[in-house]
């Protein structure tokens, strides 16, 4: 497992400035604390950072990370997954911005019988909710982004694989579907750091 440019340039802006919370690496780096809480997951979690509250990340040192890396590749995304949430085509904006509120997702899947036809994500509701349509009367599929033009994560690619399309896409989360198109779960970034969690936990025992 290689270090992305971005945690690369974390590790060594802890090193120069330590300590230095989260909101400060964020700054320097002209980032959301979102976006680079991943990386600090990662980095702590393979111990080359070390983190305390109210004193902040501190540099612990480069650690071999081939180990972790073999560990993450002989996972499957099937194994660690999410259960979908998703709505039928023709059901209503309205109805599909209860159904991601209520459930607390930032991507929801459109499908006919199980079989994935379209997503939508968070801003994709609130565009619509900000525009002239009528939510009650206009079908998801209107705004949803539909296939092919869909990325796909296969339930038996290996949780580093997943992990890498997830970021690079800069998705919330894409659907776990089999070779015809059926959805079977949902991958999110939620996933990956309840991952690093318990490979964590499976290093203290």
């Amino acid at each position: 497992m290689e270090l992305s440019k971005r945690q690369v340039k974390i590790v060594d802006i802890v090193k120069k400035s330590q300590p230095i919370t989260g909101d400060e690496i964020a700054d320097t780096l002209k980032l959301s604390r979102a976006t680079i809480r991943p990386d600090l997951a990662v980095l702590t979690m393979i111990d080359i950072l070390g983190a305390r509250p109210k004193y902040g990340y501190f540099y612990k040192g480069m650690v071999e990370l081939k180990s972790f890396s073999d560990r993450v590749r002989n996972n499957l995304v099937e194994d660690y997954m999410s259960v979908p949430y998703a709505v039928e085509t023709g059901t209503s904006i309205y109805d599909s911005i209860v159904e991601m509120f209520i459930n607390n997702i930032g991507t929801l899947f459109i499908v006919e019988n199980s079989y994935i036809k379209g997503v939508v994500s968070r801003k994709d509701l609130i565009r619509a909710s900000l525009g002239n349509m009528e939510l009650t009367k206009t079908p998801i599929d209107i705004i949803m982004t539909r296939m092919p033009n869909i990325i796909t994560i296969d339930p038996k690619m290996n949780v580093y694989e997943a992990a890498r399309e997830l970021f690079v896409h800069e998705f919330d989360g894409m659907p776990v579907v089999d070779e015809d198109g059926k959805v079977l779960g949902r991958w999110t970034k939620t996933n990956i750091l309840d991952l690093f969690v318990e490979f964590g936990q499976m290093e203290e025992k």
